[in-house]
Formats: C-alpha cells, structure tokens, sequence
C-alpha cells in the first residue's frame, strides 16, 4: 500500500502499553493512520483511548490476531504492523498457558504470515526482557546477542513468537524488527501487576503481597519511554534485529513497595510477605546500548517514573476501581493473594 499516508495496524492497542503507544504515535506522526486491532481479553480496555476515539486518524477493530481471515482483510489496508497483542502476565500463565502458547507464538505466526503475504513494509514484534531467563549474582546485563532461556510459560511463548519474527526475515526477507523492553510502569497498566497493584491496595489500605522476601530485582521503564524506543526502532531499526529498550532503573521489590508506601504516605504495616511465585526469576538486566546508539534515551529515572505512575493512579480512580471491583478481578484476587 502506498499513499501520502501511513497506515499502522496495531494489534492489543487497548491494552497498557498499546494504548500509550497509540496515542504517542497520533501525536508525533500528523501523516499516520492507525488501525487498532484488539480482542478486549480482561486487560484489553476501550476506555484507553477514550481521548483519541474519535480522531479521523483512528479505527477501532474488535478482533483476534489468530482470526486469519480478519488479519488478511486489515493487512491489505496497511504499511506496517506493530504487535503488542499478547496475553503478559506470569502468574496467570503459571496458572494455565494455553491462552499464552495460542496469542504469543500462533498469534505472532499469523501475523507474519499475512504480512509476508501482503507485502507490508515493516513489522515490528514487541517482546519482553523475560526471554533472557535470569542472571545470577554478579552476571552482566544482558545484550542482543545473550542466549534465551525463558523459565516460565509466559516468558518461553515469548521467545517462540520472537525466534519465529526473526525466522521469517531470515527464511522470507520479511522485515521485521524484535524489541524487548524490561517492565513497564505507567498510565492505564491493570492492576494484576506489581507496581499498580501495591499503588492501589495502598490507596484503600489493603495489604501489599510482596513474594518470597521481596528481593527479586526488576529493571523499571516508564511507559512512554518505551513508546518512543518503539517508534525509533520501527523507523531506524535494522531489519532483522532485535534491540533492548531498559530503563536502567533496577530495584528490588522491597525497594518498590517502600517508595510507593512513602509516595501515598502510608504505613509500611501494610507490606505482607506471601509465598514466592514458583521458579521466580530473580534478576533482569539488559544492555540498552544498541537502541541508544539510535538516539534513544529514558527520560525517567527509577523514582520520577514511580512518582508519575503513582500520581496517575491517585489522580484516574475511577479508571482502576471499575477494574478492581469485577467479578473477573476478584475471582483472580482471590485465587492468587488470598490463598497464599
């Protein structure tokens, strides 16, 4: 497809960090079109992108990456494709991972397929820093070029749809570009995961479930910091790379729920230690250098991007206590908190 114009299909753009990157590409790309594509799982949320819904510029398209035929249909009407859809969270995958092995590693297949088929000019696969495995006390972060080695179902569906993203550049010329990013805080991230989690059991005064002694480190971006790596990688990335996008911001979890008990002003009273999630990976790092020497750069530090994702929690409560008082967020609650 060619036109003045770019068209952009975005798969899970309802979702966290979709939603985010939608409304940064709309804002800094006047010439792009976007087409959303998203099956609304539990995590996948209109109200998102309530502020960009009714731009011309913008079409929401409710639907399923494995759905072959609608993918063929919305690949025939784009330039590049960016793939966030993915089912993301560790614990609901230790819980089961067929959802996870269907969305992340048959989800991908289908997209590329397509686009391979279609002709499209880019595909970019967004993936995770948990493909690498762990490190051990002492180990350097990892590059681009470290071996994966997921350890949980989550993290290994991961790596199936990143390995067959690139076997597809290398076995069909496809040109695709790998990103994988460390964990990301920010606006409108559900409130399974950590960082939101303990900001809004710390708002009501709920207990914050830390695993195990809360020493398992993770290195933390800001939401738009990683939307902006995604945009440059798309426009600059080399096909057929993969490039890590860290904040460079590590801490431990102890560390994470002090700083959000301080930010709120509430008491460390609140912090429950619980059982530790099986196999727990208890380091990640990367070497962000490659995509640095694109021009990236985080703007925020461990403690701003804490501060900002705290503030808009405080400040959107309307937005996560419609999430927090489902029935599907309560049976989830209850099943991996209150039985622990």
């Amino acid at each position: 497809m060619t036109s003045s114009v770019k068209t952009l299909l975005v798969t899970g753009g309802a979702g966290f960090i979709g939603s985010n990157f939608i409304r940064h590409l709309l804002g800094a790309h006047e010439d792009y079109r976007v087409i959303n594509l998203d099956r609304l799982t539990y995590a996948g949320n209109p109200d998102n992108l309530r502020d960009v819904e009714k731009d011309p510029r913008y079409e929401f398209v409710q639907g399923d990456i494995c759905n072959r035929e609608l993918v063929d249909f919305l690949m025939r009407q784009v330039d590049m494709v960016v793939n966030f859809a993915a089912e993301s969270h560790v614990d609901r995958s230790i819980m089961g991972a067929e959802d996870f092995m269907r969305s992340n590693a048959m989800g991908v297949y289908t997209l590329l397929d397509a686009a391979r088929r279609k002709g499209v000019e880019k595909v970019l696969q967004v993936s995770t820093d948990e493909v690498y495995g762990t490190l051990g006390e002492g180990e350097s972060p990892w590059t681009e070029d470290a071996p994966l080695a997921p350890r949980n179902p989550y993290s290994v569906s991961k790596a199936a749809g990143d390995m067959m993203a690139r076997a597809f550049a290398v076995t069909y010329g496809l040109p695709v570009v790998v990103t994988r990013a460390s964990n990301n805080i920010g606006p409108f991230q559900y409130p399974e995961k950590r960082v939101p989690l303990f900001i809004t059991n710390a708002i009501d005064d709920l207990p914050l479930p830390v695993y195990g002694q809360g020493l398992a480190v993770r290195d933390h971006l800001y939401v738009t910091d990683h939307c902006e790596a995604i945009d440059l990688a798309l426009h600059r990335g080399a096909v057929g790379e993969v490039y890590n996008v860290g904040g460079e911001n590590e801490a431990d979890g102890v560390t994470v729920v002090e700083k959000i008990l301080e930010f709120v002003e509430k008491p460390r009273t609140l912090i429950q230690h619980v059982k530790d999630r099986p196999g727990h990976d208890m380091r990640y790092s990367m070497d962000a250098s490659k995509i640095r020497a694109l021009g990236w750069r985080p703007r925020y530090n461990f403690e701003s991007a804490l501060r900002q994702t705290v503030a808009w929690y405080l400040e959107n409560q309307k937005w996560w206590r419609r999430i927090k008082e489902s029935a599907e967020y309560r049976v989830y609650y209850e099943r991996q908190y209150v039985r622990r």
